[in-house]
């Protein structure tokens, strides 16, 4: 265990890049402290099946996979505070301070590990039905057999939306896009793509009022917001894509960020604007947001921190 009250390095939050960082850091001898948040694990540890990370030929189960890094990142020698989540973080000066519970920890560095939320509808039915039929990643989810050659259904009309409806036409039977505008708000181009496919088709101007089903999804009741009017739609499977809220107000008014919060990184680098501080995963990429994106940046800030703390332990050669 680190000797001193101040950590080497202290990793906020335990997804795919956090872990990752924990593995990287740990295995350079940097011991460092893992707070976990009250969800160890993230939001991968709710996707049933992980298809499309490499290494497992027939898919593994997200909590298992964040089980397993777990496992190595102690192994190596990663300290852990399982649900230990950050009330405030003191960036101002080094060392930094960062508060939970009743304990205010010391640290030379940080990686921020975050992750970001789904944008959820907030319906009846969402919650209850999520992994049987909900979902928020057709890229993560949309090869599954539940949904082959069934009626899906796309929630939003953004860039995000469309992509997810396209990559939907490969399995589906039809992929509805649900949409309360009579437009979509994506860009020209993925809008065409999207309303040009023969298996989309697109439901304007109509919101979900409740996602049905017991076991699994068999369907949608929408609205239409001219009318007033219900009906249901019969799928087996929705897929929202109305955006991502990343977990990052712990860090308003310290680290720079952008209008929708992701952190602004250092280009080519996990470095933030602040140094010393170090950020990997969906807090910092509004693009890709996948499992083994993130595990990259963990990689990355993983290795720019450690290089960064052996650049302070070098003895100052000005004026030699």
């Amino acid at each position: 265990m680190n000797s001193s009250q101040t950590e080497n390095v202290i990793i906020i939050g335990s997804g795919c890049a956090g872990w990752t960082a924990a593995v990287y850091t740990a295995r350079a001898g940097l011991e460092p402290l893992m707070l976990t948040g009250q969800q160890p694990g993230g939001l991968l540890t709710t996707t049933t099946v992980v298809e499309n990370f490499p290494g497992f030929s027939e898919g593994i189960d997200g909590f298992e996979l964040m089980q397993e890094m777990q496992k190595q990142a102690k192994r190596f020698g990663t300290r852990i505070q399982l649900a230990a989540t950050v009330e405030s973080v003191d960036l101002s000066q080094r060392p930094f301070k960062v508060k939970t519970g009743n304990k205010t920890l010391e640290a030379k560095s940080i990686i921020v590990a975050t992750g970001a939320g789904h944008r959820h509808l907030g319906v009846p039915g969402e919650k209850e039905l999520e992994n049987r039929g909900v979902t928020y990643c057709a890229t993560c989810d949309g090869a599954l057999p539940i949904f082959r050659n069934k009626p899906l259904v796309v929630v939003g009309g953004g860039d995000t939306a469309c992509e997810e409806a396209m990559y939907l036409s490969r399995f589906g039977s039809k992929v509805y896009i649900v949409h309360r505008r009579d437009t979509l708000r994506a860009s020209p181009i993925m809008a065409e793509r999207a309303l040009g496919n023969e298996k989309i088709e697109p439901i304007w101007n109509n919101e979900i009022d409740e996602i049905l089903g017991d076991e699994e999804v068999l369907g949608v009741r929408l609205r239409d917001k001219v009318t007033g009017e219900t009906s249901v739609l019969d799928c087996h499977g929705v897929f929202i894509a109305i955006g991502h809220v990343p977990n990052t107000k712990l860090f308003e008014g310290q680290l720079d960020m952008n209008d929708a919060g992701y952190l602004n990184l250092v280009p080519e680098t996990g470095a933030t604007n602040v140094e010393g501080v170090f950020a990997a995963g969906d807090c910092s990429d509004s693009v890709y947001r996948q499992a083994i994106t993130a595990a990259g940046m963990g990689c990355r800030a993983a290795i720019d921190c450690e290089r960064w703390l052996a650049a302070q332990s070098q003895p100052s050669t000005i004026g030699v």
